[in-house]
């Protein structure tokens, strides 16, 4: 297998346009929010900073206070580092596919369902395989645009 075929994650600086066949029209794009991205990191270190102050709390430890500063410096750090990336996939509906980041395919057919999982749009296809187009600004309008082009309840 080659080092191209086995690609765990797909990196932002390979991500090209997507090559339409012959008769395939391109509906519509989804890319990350921004707004969106900041408030579910603000959320993850809310809700890291009580549950590190509680074990802290728990064990006994006199500076829980901690337990806040370091969830939050985690989170922020963690938030920095990724939003580039996690930012600029786009995700591209044809009236045929969903093409994702690293030319990702998933045809229409083989859609099974289409979840909204906070602010992602969850694809799961007929064989079991999972796609998330993370952090939408609606996730709800991305599922509705995908399950109207599919054309169907999914």
């Amino acid at each position: 297998m080659s080092e191209q075929e086995f690609e765990l994650e797909p990196r932002l600086e390979n991500q090209t346009g997507p090559v339409l066949e012959p008769g395939e029209n391109l509906i519509e794009s989804f890319s990350g929010n921004l707004s969106t991205y900041v408030k579910e990191h603000v959320l993850l270190a809310a809700l890291g900073s009580v549950l590190m102050s509680g074990v802290l709390m728990y064990t006994g430890n006199p500076h829980s206070w901690a337990g806040v500063v370091g969830a939050v410096a985690a989170i922020a750090v963690r938030g920095l580092y990724v939003a580039r990336e996690q930012l600029g996939f786009t995700w591209h509906l044809t009236n045929r596919r969903l093409i994702g980041p690293g030319n990702r395919t998933i045809l229409l057919t083989s859609i099974d369902k289409v979840n909204v999982i906070f602010t992602a749009a969850q694809v799961v296809t007929l064989s079991g395989e999972k796609y998330m187009l993370k952090y939408q600004a609606d996730a709800k309008a991305t599922q509705a645009a995908i399950v109207k082009v599919k054309g169907g309840d999914v």
